[in-house]
């Protein structure tokens, strides 16, 4: 070997090992996994995942729970923590629609963050009361369009994803309906029940009980597939309206600026244990499908949905109620 060539190899063998340390060393110390909804999905991915972490990462993975505006809370308390990989964010879709709601945010989606994977998805469901004369999404579409305004909906709040979903179905459609929001999805379907409302979108396992009971009608699932436990129900594709996915999300960030090598590890881990078939086992009695990753396609995806939604939310002009 030349001694031109021989200082090349040393020269980049000496570059790659301050990554190569890093990843030896990192973690050597607890890893704060801030939760940004206490309950639901969250919950139970971060309960599952902090137990099946700590073998292979050699420490410790804690959630914090910091639920709040929408999830804002946790991501600007991310955003401003150090970027050394030991404070992780688990949200949900949030962190791609809030920008396009909140003019005056404490973060920002692309600029304060790297995601490191997406961990699962869970279908969204059209649902309407039965006093509804209407089995189908097309006899909804008609019979919206024959009494304009006269039907209503209901969702977990302004800018919630129950209503961007129903304001998808609206647009899409041509109809008229009214929104009555509501301070949590739960209340919503809470009003479907007690015939306060004619529509809402919910998460097919907030659904399920209901629709197998009879006090609710399932008109489609708002996803690519059919779902197992509503195995009669098809899909907004099916029904005519292709366009008319709506998936519920959660994903992995952690600050900006956290090292290549680092973000890599823990895609790694995270991948593998949500890919573990206990957990695959346990996140399927619940309708969370696992949905990881590369870092580069969850970054890809969060970019698709800002976009999406952001058409949504101005086609529909949704403002946060102040």
């Amino acid at each position: 070997m030349s001694g031109r060539y021989w200082m090349v190899a040393c020269l980049t063998a000496a570059l790659a090992f301050p990554l190569a340390a890093t990843a030896q060393k990192y973690p050597d110390k607890p890893i704060r996994l801030v939760v940004a909804f206490p309950t639901g999905a969250p919950n139970i991915l971060a309960l599952l995942l902090s137990e099946k972490l700590r073998e292979p990462l050699g420490q410790p993975v804690v959630p914090d729970f910091r639920g709040g505006a929408g999830g804002n809370l946790a991501a600007e308390l991310v955003a401003k923590a150090p970027a050394d990989g030991y404070t992780l964010l688990l949200t949900s879709g949030s962190i791609a629609i809030s920008p396009s709601l909140f003019p005056k945010l404490g973060y920002d989606t692309l600029r304060d963050f790297a995601p490191v994977t997406l961990l699962a998805t869970v279908p969204n469901v059209l649902v309407v009361h039965p006093s509804v004369p209407a089995r189908s999404l097309r006899e909804l579409v008609k019979l919206a369009k024959a009494y304009p305004g006269k039907l209503n909906y209901g969702s977990g709040g302004v800018g919630s994803g129950s209503q961007l979903g129903s304001e998808l179905f609206r647009t899409l459609s041509g109809i008229s309906m009214v929104h009555v929001p509501y301070k949590g999805a739960a209340l919503a379907l809470s009003a479907m029940l007690s015939g306060e409302v004619d529509m809402v979108t919910s998460t097919v396992p907030a659904t399920i009980p209901l629709v197998n009971s009879g006090r609710i009608r399932a008109l489609a699932v708002m996803a690519p597939k059919r779902v197992a436990s509503l195995p009669n129900v098809p899909t907004t594709a099916e029904a005519g309206m292709p366009e008319l996915v709506v998936i519920t999300w959660y994903g992995l960030f952690v600050p900006a600026g956290v090292k290549p090598d680092v973000i890599g590890r823990l895609n790694s881990e995270f991948a593998k244990a949500m890919n573990a078939p206990d957990v695959r086992g346990k996140l399927s009695q619940v309708e969370l499908d696992v949905a990881t990753g590369t870092p580069a396609e969850a970054a890809r995806f969060v970019r698709a949905e800002m976009e999406r939604w952001a058409r949504v939310i101005k086609e529909a002009g949704i403002k946060p109620a102040q």
